[in-house]
């Protein structure tokens, strides 16, 4: 099984790369059109594929519908929520997102931290309203970022954005400070290599709930999912990883799965607007683990050190 999940023909990189640069290039040139077209018209083209809008940062990007940002997943089952920095899916059933979405990248990363807000808060934009920070309190449960913090802190506006209580879910301490914590650094690293990477994560709603907790009733995953894209030459690439919410001795790898596993389990469809549909089928169809290089020294501090933090 192993051998299977990590299988990723040369000859199918060739073509997705292939089909990458053409994707790239002409992207750019309708994401011309579309910016020239928005500048004076204030409208969407009608005939643009979604395939074609096109935005290199939203840093300074005030997002206003769901239409405009192009890497979300495309069936959502929640209201969504657009902040500045990131955007999710807010399941009223569940006091969870079903997924959080953003782009990370190594410029952003690269900068100074800010100092950490801990400014904890209800999300005014979700309207069902939020869960609370009353919903945490005499729970064995972590307050567990889905968008890491460390993510964002290049502004002090993006990284208070993390704190909504929308971007929150329950995670079991060894989880959130051991394995989790891990996964979360090393989409860093993999980013500030790769340069660019489009991540969506968030916990695995379609498995039996653990449990519920708080007044509000908020669900606790039995498991969470990450995935990423990377659509830079030469080796365009794609992962997923799904972990149970628990404290953990495995290896990261041993998470490590296809996209459309990540698909198949959660019902959720990612990166269909950013690429072709014969590139999409490649690319999440098949995943090699060996491009996304993991951390020894990580590794032994997480079962060390944070599983017993």
């Amino acid at each position: 099984m192993a051998n299977f999940r990590q299988n990723h023909k040369k000859s199918s990189r060739g073509e997705a790369t292939g089909m990458a640069t053409k994707v790239g290039l002409f992207a750019v040139l309708m994401g011309i059109v579309y910016w020239g077209f928005q500048k004076f018209s204030g409208k969407t083209p009608v005939d643009a594929p979604a395939e074609t809008v096109v935005k290199e940062d939203v840093e300074n990007v005030e997002l206003t519908g769901t239409d405009s940002i192009f890497y979300l997943p495309t069936n959502p089952n929640g209201e969504i929520i657009q902040h500045k920095y990131y955007a999710l899916s807010y399941v009223e059933k569940y006091e969870l997102p079903e997924w959080c979405a953003y782009e990370l990248t190594a410029e952003r990363l690269n900068q100074p931290w800010v100092e950490r807000a801990d400014d904890f808060r209800p999300d005014p934009k979700v309207p069902t309203e939020s869960s609370g920070l009353e919903d945490y309190r005499r729970s064995k449960y972590d307050r567990g970022h889905i968008v890491p913090a460390a993510d964002m802190a290049f502004s002090t506006e993006a990284s208070s954005e993390t704190f909504f209580m929308s971007n929150i879910a329950p995670q079991e301490p060894g989880f959130n400070k051991g394995v989790w914590r891990e996964l979360e650094e090393l989409t860093r690293d993999w980013a500030k290599r790769f340069k660019h990477l489009y991540v969506v994560t968030g916990p695995v709603l379609s498995q039996p709930i653990k449990f519920w907790i708080g007044e509000n009733q908020v669900a606790v995953a039995p498991s969470f999912y990450k995935v990423m894209l990377d659509l830079s030459e030469p080796e365009v690439k794609a992962i997923g990883f799904i972990v149970p919410n628990a404290t953990s001795n495995e290896r990261i790898e041993t998470f490590a799965v296809s996209v459309d596993e990540v698909e198949q389990l959660t019902g959720i469809n990612f990166f269909q607007n950013l690429m072709e549909p014969g590139l999409e089928k490649e690319l999440e169809a098949n995943f090699d683990v060996s491009l996304w290089k993991t951390n020894e020294k990580k590794f032994q501090r997480r079962v060390q050190e944070w599983n017993f933090q």
